[in-house]
């Protein structure tokens, strides 16, 4: 281990320690037993909510932040805004608006977007920051939040997958994630020219990327300083033979079935075999630790019935792929850290380390200063804790105004990232 990484996770340790203490603190609070049950109405939107402008706050409560159902001192403000979708209609989420423990001297904010991959409401981070998460995936990215908060950032935490859960689907995760730093500016009262960060791994990398690439064109007003995304899905039709027959990623298959469904509408009883529509029907309301291991060995083949041999042999499947592959929404103008794992032959056992690499020489091709980071021998959640050092680093650097680090001469050329065609 390098004296780099060393450092980066004696930080980690000490951070979590802290978050451990806050938790402990707070364990005597009111409300410590239970997180506010999701669906009880506070994100209904309000019949007029499609006349409001992108970011508009519609309404906000307070709430408690928790860790694994003990309330801590922390206090967050929660608003429902209204956004847009995939198809660019108007619609609604949630942002939690979470202070730093100590007044800072200027607020700076990071957005936050954790990986929750859900796709029922007990997955939201407004209801799993409260302190109820069945999967633990939200304590693990506490750790990392903790750092931001501790140096006095100011986080933004939105449910950027919408009202209808819809993981992976690109655009309207960046639209969500840029009106949810706009709400969280409103709640604040703070200016446009705030400082922003953005940072995800994994599903939170979603948003990061589409964010950054839609950003000068849907919220050019937004004073962002950078973005990190580690273990990005750049193209879905490349990452599904990747996963088919996996061990431990396979149940990703009929949940981004789902998720698709809900996006653009699919007819999944066409396509989708028995065995399809059991398993797509059984992840419908879980979070991704219910479902991602518990198929070992599903194919791709299995989801669908003749004459199909694969999910990409529907054409509605593919096209529906092909409109969220990275790098086609826009180009950022803010320097980008991108950092994947590299376990295998092809990349972190679900994520491919060459989609990676092209989507950053893309980037370099348009003007963008890349710092791009392989992990070697890291699998793809055991990327996540040097990710989280890096990333943090790379934004520490950037809100001191620091010129940003670029890798572009040094990227080694990956496949292309072209639209798969539909049949």
């Amino acid at each position: 281990m390098t004296v780099r990484r060393q450092r980066s996770a004696a930080v980690l340790i000490a951070v979590a320690l802290t978050l451990r203490s806050w938790a402990m603190a707070g364990a005597g609070l009111p409300g410590a037993a239970a997180a506010d049950p999701p669906g009880n109405g506070f994100d209904s939107a309000p019949p007029s909510f499609t006349d409001a402008a992108p970011g508009a706050v519609l309404r906000t409560r307070e709430v408690t932040i928790g860790i694994a159902g003990v309330a801590t001192p922390l206090r967050a403000t929660q608003a429902l805004y209204r956004t847009t979708d995939q198809q660019g209609a108007p619609s609604t989420t949630v942002t939690t608006v979470v202070r730093p423990p100590t007044a800072p001297a200027a607020t700076r904010l990071v957005s936050f977007h954790t990986a929750y991959d859900g796709l029922g409401a007990a997955c939201d981070p407004s209801y799993t920051l409260q302190g109820d998460d069945p999967t633990r995936v939200t304590v693990v990215e506490q750790t990392a939040m903790a750092r931001y908060l501790a140096a006095g950032y100011t986080l933004v935490v939105s449910d950027y997958e919408g009202p209808d859960l819809e993981w992976t689907v690109g655009r309207q995760s960046g639209y969500a994630a840029l009106d949810g730093i706009r709400a969280a500016e409103s709640v604040l009262r703070l200016p446009r020219s705030t400082p922003v960060g953005l940072v995800g791994y994994s599903g939170g990398s979603v948003p990061t990327d589409y964010a950054a690439e839609v950003a000068p064109r849907y919220a050019p007003e937004l004073r962002i300083v950078g973005a990190a995304a580690g273990g990005l899905p750049v193209e879905l039709a490349h990452n599904l033979p990747y996963v088919s027959g996996s061990s431990q990623w396979a149940g990703v298959i009929p949940a981004i079935v789902v998720a698709y469904q809900r996006a653009y509408g699919l007819d999944t009883s066409s396509f989708l075999s028995p065995r399809g529509t059991q398993l797509t029907s059984t992840v419908a309301d879980e979070c991704i630790a219910a479902f991602a291991a518990r198929y070992p060995g599903l194919t791709d083949a299995e989801m669908v019935r003749g004459p199909f041999r694969s999910l990409l042999d529907v054409p509605a499947v593919a096209a529906a792929l092909n409109d969220n592959i990275m790098g086609t929404a826009g180009t950022p103008r803010i320097p980008m850290f991108l950092g994947v794992g590299h376990s295998d032959a092809t990349g972190d056992s679900v994520m491919i380390t060459g989609d990676v690499r092209t989507l950053g020489r893309t980037f370099c091709g348009r003007g963008v200063r890349v710092d791009f980071h392989t992990y070697e021998g890291k699998s793809h959640g055991a990327a996540y804790v040097p990710f989280a050092a890096d990333g943090f680093d790379f934004l520490a650097a950037r809100f001191a105004g620091r010129p940003a680090i670029d890798t572009c001469a040094v990227i080694a050329p990956g496949p292309a990232l072209a639209p798969i065609p539909v049949p």
